[in-house]
């Protein structure tokens, strides 16, 4: 289902300018999906809806309005064949226009599509198992895919009997004639669009539930909190499977009848220029990525290679979907200055696919906002402004205030009640735009989407298990109170990394491993924690150890190691329901508490104070007890 354009991108947005010179600066009202595809065909339809960059920069696939409505209404044609309305479809496609069109064509033929990560041939065995227990929570019964991920799975050798009951689609086998056959399929605009499966986990994904409805709604609050307008293109290498990805990096451009250039997550990371020169070259106003992608422009793009770039078209570079380190924003700011980047162009902002995606944002032209806050207030939740004579500072950046009529509320997590102006609670969000809850999980959702201030009236709100405050209207994130942890943009739970650490070694002792982040100069870094067996403590070879452990978790994860500590038995608490209390652990781990038997970090410095403190805990004790 390839579009192989007969005009080049550039021709088919001469031939569209006219239309979008004389269109209104606002989006007509919709109650569905189909509705806009609809509008977009019939009043654009010779505009460039999408473009693909192959490697990031060669033209490649393309689709107008019209033609991505005609494979759109081909491909829920041939679902409708097949009598699929309400059932769940998995996308399984490389990065590109092909899963646009594919998305399209569920929400064509109402079926509820789940964008999920195609499979990596040189890791069938950790991608395959989440896909499987992706397919058993939605009870998915299709997949829509190419030939060649088709016939990667199925070689695949692994024995999964969900996979054998699926109705495995090739959309590009599909004939275009079958656009003549799509019936409209009748759905109003709560009727569930797609499921957004959290990334991580293996054994527990959820899926959010997201309706016609939200994803149009919050398409609205993009449009006005953003600043966004139909002469404005837009360049994205966030992954489809994303939410960051999804909701604005290819749904917007729709909504907004704008042009959107696609590029692979991948070649966006082997050569991030090739991300500003496209920008440059199509003149994108809105591209948005998480913090590490501006450091990795940093660190790759040599001022030589700068040479020629023109940014000045960019008015919003969003930043989020992870930790935004100030000093980020300053150094890539001073450093494309000259080439038309001005610190004002930055858009931090924050979200959660629970709440559809955004929840605050920094406003077109508007700088970023700092705080310098005293760190040993904040360590103990509370917001205290640094002043001259501060030695330990902690720098918060405002992810902006809240989007249109969302709300928040700062409430502290255990007692369930508001918290003072002044004190760091956790993040709760109501907004119609919320998404419906996690899908097949009542518990869940109860707990997570119907949340009650308690000694308020009743009013439900979404938690969002974040950590933060607000302050002039700004909302500041400082942590989380979930187990999650999130580097470089991708979410990882501590559960899959610490079985990772245990298969390493017979001296690891089973379940009693804890994996947590600390922030170290504005970043979070992955700390491990991990016992070893009384049996095999006294002939451990540390060392070997702890390389084969941070060697593990960089094949399984893709995640570098900042700190193991290897510690006595008794150290990592469970709950009474044997659940690990990693917030203890990572307590225990920076108070210099635990029983170290050997440890490493990326920064010596950091084990050492660890070491010192619990030394010298371990000191105290001795002289008290000889008294």
């Amino acid at each position: 289902m390839v579009y192989s354009p007969t005009k080049t991108a550039s021709e088919i947005s001469e031939s569209g300018a006219s239309n979008r010179s004389t269109q209104s600066a606002s989006t007509p009202k919709f109650s569905t999906l189909i509705e806009l595809l609809q509008y977009r065909a019939s009043q654009q339809p010779d505009d460039l809806a999408y473009q693909f960059l192959v490697d990031g920069k060669k033209e490649g696939a393309a689709y107008t309005y019209a033609e991505l409505e005609e494979w759109a209404k081909a491909l829920a044609a041939f679902l409708q064949q097949q009598q699929t309305k309400g059932e769940r479809a998995l996308l399984l496609y490389p990065q590109g226009v092909e899963v646009v069109a594919a998305f399209c064509g569920c929400l064509y033929a109402g079926v509820i599509a789940i964008p999920v990560p195609p499979p990596d041939a040189g890791r069938m065995k950790r991608t395959l198992p989440r896909l499987r227990e992706i397919i058993k929570d939605a009870e998915a019964t299709i997949v829509l895919s190419n030939a060649r991920i088709i016939e990667l799975i199925q070689d695949s050798g692994l024995d999964f009997p969900e996979f054998d009951t699926m109705h495995w689609i090739d959309t590009e086998s599909v004939e275009l004639d079958l656009a003549k056959e799509w019936k409209d399929p009748d759905v109003d605009k709560d009727v569930l669009a797609y499921l957004q499966y959290t990334s991580g986990s293996t054994s527990t994904p959820k899926g959010v539930m997201l309706s016609h409805y939200n994803l149009l709604h919050h398409s609205d609050y993009l449009q006005r909190a953003c600043g966004y307008s139909k002469d404005g293109p837009t360049v994205t290498w966030m992954p489809y499977f994303h939410d960051y990805g999804l909701v604005e990096g290819l749904m917007k451009p729709l909504y907004n009848g704008a042009p959107c250039y696609i590029m692979a997550p991948l070649a966006f990371v082997k050569r991030p220029l090739r991300w500003l020169q496209a920008i440059q070259k199509y003149g994108a106003t809105h591209s948005q990525a998480p913090n590490f992608a501006y450091e990795l422009c940093l660190r790759r793009i040599k001022p030589a290679k700068r040479e020629g770039l023109d940014l000045s078209s960019w008015i919003s570079a969003g930043n989020a979907a992870e930790p935004i380190n100030p000093r980020v924003l300053r150094e890539f700011a001073e450093a494309f200055e000259e080439y038309g980047f001005k610190w004002e162009n930055f858009s931090p902002a924050y979200g959660l696919a629970e709440a559809t995606l955004l929840v605050s944002s920094t406003p077109i032209g508007q700088e970023p906002v700092l705080l310098r806050l005293e760190a040993t207030a904040l360590e103990k939740g509370k917001i205290t402004l640094a002043g001259a004579e501060s030695s330990y500072v902690r720098e918060a950046v405002s992810c902006g205030p809240l989007v249109c009529e969302t709300n928040v509320a700062i409430v502290n997590p255990d007692t369930l009640m508001r918290c003072g102006a002044d004190e760091v609670g956790e993040i709760w969000v109501r907004d119609p735009g919320v998404a419906h809850g996690y899908w097949q999980r009542p518990e869940a959702t109860g707990e997570t989407f119907e949340a009650q201030i308690s000694g308020e009236e009743p009013e439900r709100y979404l938690r969002t298990g974040d950590l933060g405050f607000v302050q002039d209207g700004e909302l500041y994130i400082t942590g989380r109170i979930k187990d999650l942890i999130i580097i470089r943009g991708t979410n990882h739970y501590p559960q899959d990394i610490e079985w990772t650490v245990q298969q390493t070694s017979p001296a690891m002792r089973p379940e009693y491993g804890a994996c947590f982040s600390i922030i170290e100069e504005g970043e979070e870094r992955l700390v491990v924690v991990q016992e070893i067996e009384r049996s095999q403590q006294r002939d451990l070879n540390a060392e070997e150890l702890m390389t084969e452990i941070r060697q593990a978790i960089s094949e399984a994860h893709e995640l570098q190691t900042y700190a193991i500590a290897l510690v006595k038995s008794g150290n990592v608490l469970k709950t009474s329901s044997g659940k690990i209390q990693r917030r203890k652990c990572k307590a225990s781990f920076l108070a210099g508490e635990l029983e170290v038997l050997a440890d490493w970090s990326e920064n010596p410095r950091l084990t050492a104070k660890v070491r010192d403190l619990h030394n010298e805990v371990e000191s105290l004790v001795q002289k008290l007890t000889r008294k």
